[in-house]
């Protein structure tokens, strides 16, 4: 099961050209869609005005290799080991759904466009990556959604509250769910693998086709947005921020009473007495 190409098994059903059209429907969908959303929320707008409006506020200039440097960092920190989150298990998750859908996507291409009939036997190594990528999407997107989520978590909503919020991270579970299911059922010869296909391809539509009305755009708007916050931190303007930290000496000059200006550091800080375990 894990070794043979899904594709290739329903190519005598579904034509190839069709599948390969498909895929290049989904890719249009999320290219308009993100244009889409950029156009109607303003997003890109307000980061370059932004930008602009920062740069007439910079403490120091950053220089071009400094630059280079902070868009490294970026790339290390911020996109490919999801930086942001404090929290460990939020953290893993958010890796095993990402690299599992980059796995899960990649795959599904590299099969359908070049092995896309049982005629030209497609490598082992690739079912296998679409499995695990597909099972790490799972994994990690149930983890989410019924142990990590702020109103279960924390607040003791239930698990089947949605918002549209949610139609990201439902929709890409349902897609690949279904996907899974289907595979397996069509390597056992099962007679309701029909049928999961049906699902599994008006589950994808639905990903790939909501991009304006879910956080399917955030992956692209992500990176800019840390870029930027690493820069304005490097030049001094730290998005109007402050930049005095309680660790500055001269921070605990300015604090309004005078019995704290020489308390512990970490007095007040109650805040983090409870390790963050929700966001």
């Amino acid at each position: 099961m894990f070794t043979s190409n899904p594709f290739a098994g329903i190519s005598a059903s579904v034509a190839p050209a069709v599948m390969q059209t498909f895929i290049v429907a989904m890719i249009l969908l999320v290219v308009a869609g993100t244009l889409f959303d950029i156009i109607h929320k303003g997003s890109a707008k307000y980061f370059f005005e932004n930008w602009r409006k920062s740069r007439g506020a910079v403490a120091r200039e950053v220089g071009g290799g400094e630059m280079v440097s902070i868009a490294v960092r970026t790339g290390l920190v911020d996109v490919l080991l999801s930086g942001e989150f404090c929290n460990v298990r939020r953290r893993i998750a958010h890796l095993l759904t990402m690299y599992g859908f980059v796995l899960y996507v990649i795959t599904t291409a590299i099969m359908i466009f070049g092995y896309p009939t049982p005629v030209t036997a497609t490598p082992a190594i690739l079912p296998q990556l679409w499995w695990l990528g597909g099972l790490m999407v799972c994994a990690g997107g149930y983890w989410f959604w019924f142990f990590i989520r702020v109103d279960v978590a924390a607040e003791g909503g239930t698990p089947f509250r949605i918002m549209r919020a949610d139609l990201f991270i439902l929709s890409l579970l349902a897609s690949v769910t279904l996907g899974l299911i289907w595979a397996f059922l069509q390597t056992n010869g099962s007679s309701g693998a029909g049928v999961f296909f049906g699902l599994y391809i008006i589950a994808t539509t639905v990903l790939f086709g909501s991009v304006p009305w879910s956080k399917f755009a955030h992956m692209f708007f992500k990176p800019a947005a840390a870029f930027e916050k690493r820069v304005s931190k490097a030049n001094g303007t730290a998005e109007n921020l402050p930049t005095l930290t309680r660790d500055d000496p001269e921070q605990q000059k300015r604090h309004s009473m005078e019995l704290l200006r020489d308390a512990p550091m970490n007095m007040g800080l109650g805040i983090k007495r409870e390790a963050p375990r929700h966001y």
